[in-house]
């Protein structure tokens, strides 16, 4: 009996730990493919790793492409039909005809080359590229990536002669495939991410079977090859004008700052800040998140990222005196983001998702950690009460500003902590009471107002009842009667007026 007990009573606290946080818990399984290949999957690719995203892009390309191709033949067929019923009743008009039938056979032609060219790559031409030169940065910008494109240009020839031959097809192909994108700069982002990601698979694939490359070195080639290619490309394709990446980024800013009055105990973060060794190591994480907006490569960008959760996982681990789980760093790199607020992160993870060599997001401890950022991104945008254990109303009032959750007291201050930080927290302490008090007697006195107004109308309403069903009427003024014992002057019918007589007995 007493073993069933203490089995109920575990299962019940996992049953309570798990309620408390189901608005962060994330599944491990949640965060591979949907598809059931074992690698990372993404909210950006609908919840598929990268190449079963990429088969799948490509299967319903080829869908659209042939219902595209069978719309213009049912209507290339329904003019062919047309045109002969027309011609048949009425070919006395051959002049007319001539001439509807040469514009039939220019219109079929041009919905046929329309179709073409909509499937097909096309260039940019030399009006378009005038334009983009004169959309170019500053000279003094350009001037700092033409100097960092050199020396990365540098490092990558002395890199590429250690391999000898295939360097020099490596470097070959990396220009071939630069050339070709500055001829697409028209294409969307979408595809020229496909070409960027088709690009690395077949060097990858050369570099193992044509140039058999060992597969430790092909691992610091493609590395090399990202660097070198998104250095050159990064201006281009970092937040793009035709994308809403920067409408997406001002969201989420604006988000992360209506949520400023989260605090870690909401989120059930197992980090202690008042250890000098943890609260390091928190700013450590900040700043590695902050820092992955200046990075021009998608591997130093996710770099930041791997250095930021390393620094979670090291503060939980300095806080419980044991290893951090899943469900503890979760929580955590939400909280992170939340308190450093990453200038333009979602800008960066759709930079990162197209064009980062796949093989990182798919696999590895870079993969998982940046699988997780997308995953607190996405908690982010879509927090509410529930997730935060919170009413409804509490929750609608702390997102207004009418009030905000209490902050630590100052008692409970450890003695290291300066009189600067205890005395910033007694003033918040009393802003919060004095908020509280001020809306409260705001609410009484409209209480009091509404009191007021409805008394009156009441009052005016029983009046208005009373006078409605007893009408006031005014008679005029009768003939005043004349006393009983008056003298009677003007009727002498009247007998006189009653004497009085003395009674003697």
């Amino acid at each position: 009996l007493f073993l069933s007990l203490t089995l109920f009573s575990l299962n019940r606290k996992k049953m309570n730990l798990k309620s408390e946080r189901r608005g962060i818990h994330v599944d491990q399984s949640e965060l591979l493919c949907k598809k059931g290949c074992g690698y990372y999957g993404n909210p950006a690719w609908q919840g598929f790793c990268s190449k079963c995203w990429r088969e799948e892009y490509h299967k319903a390309r080829q869908k659209q492409i042939q219902e595209d191709w069978e719309l213009a033949e049912r209507l290339q067929r329904e003019e062919e039909e047309a045109y002969a019923s027309s011609q048949s009743t009425q070919g006395a008009q051959s002049l007319t005809f001539s001439k509807f039938e040469e514009k039939k056979t220019n219109e079929k032609t041009r919905k046929v080359t329309t179709v073409k060219k909509f499937f097909t790559a096309s260039s940019r031409t030399g009006a378009k590229k005038e334009i983009q030169e004169a959309k170019a940065p500053s000279p003094s910008i350009n001037r700092q990536a033409s100097i960092e494109t050199d020396r990365v240009s540098k490092e990558f020839i002395e890199f590429l002669k250690t391999y000898h031959k295939p360097g020099q097809d490596i470097y070959k192909q990396c220009k071939l495939f630069l050339d070709t994108m500055n001829h697409k700069r028209d294409l969307s982002i979408e595809e020229q991410s496909e070409c960027a990601q088709d690009f690395y698979q077949n060097v990858a694939e050369k570099l193992q079977t044509r140039w058999k490359v060992p597969p430790e070195k092909v691992e610091k080639a493609m590395d090399q090859i990202e660097k070198y290619i998104m250095t050159r490309q990064y201006k281009y394709v970092f937040c793009p004008e035709t994308t809403d990446d920067e409408k997406k980024d001002l969201a989420v800013q604006k988000r992360i700052r209506a949520l400023h009055w989260v605090t870690p105990q909401m989120l059930c973060v197992p980090v202690n800040e008042e250890i000098p060794e943890v609260s390091d190591m928190v700013v450590k994480a900040i700043t590695d998140i902050i820092e992955m907006d200046s990075k021009r490569v998608p591997r130093d960008k996710l770099a930041c990222i791997t250095k930021c959760s390393k620094h979670i996982f090291n503060a939980i681990k300095i806080t419980k005196n044991e290893p951090a789980s899943a469900d503890d760093f979760l929580p955590t790199l939400i909280y992170i983001v939340l308190k450093g607020n990453p200038p333009r992160l979602q800008s960066n993870i759709q930079y990162i998702t197209r064009f980062c060599n796949p093989s990182r997001l798919m696999t590895g401890e870079d993969g998982y950690y940046f699988t997780n950022l997308c995953c607190a991104v996405a908690f982010i945008e879509k927090l509410d009460a529930q997730s935060l254990n919170l009413s409804q109303e509490d929750f609608d009032r702390f997102m207004t500003g009418q009030t905000s959750p209490k902050k630590q007291e100052s008692d409970s201050f450890s003695p290291d902590v300066c009189l600067g930080v205890k005395q910033m927290y007694k003033n918040l302490d009393l802003l919060s009471q004095l908020n509280e008090r001020q809306e409260r007697i705001v609410n009484e006195a409209k209480k009091l107002e509404k009191d007021l107004i409805d008394w009156t109308d009441g009052i005016t309403k029983e009046v208005q009842d009373i006078v409605e069903k007893y009408p006031l009427e005014i008679k005029p003024k009768s003939q005043a009667l004349a006393a009983i014992d008056s003298e009677n002057v003007e009727n002498d019918k009247l007998p006189p007026p009653l004497q009085p007589q003395v009674y003697a007995g």
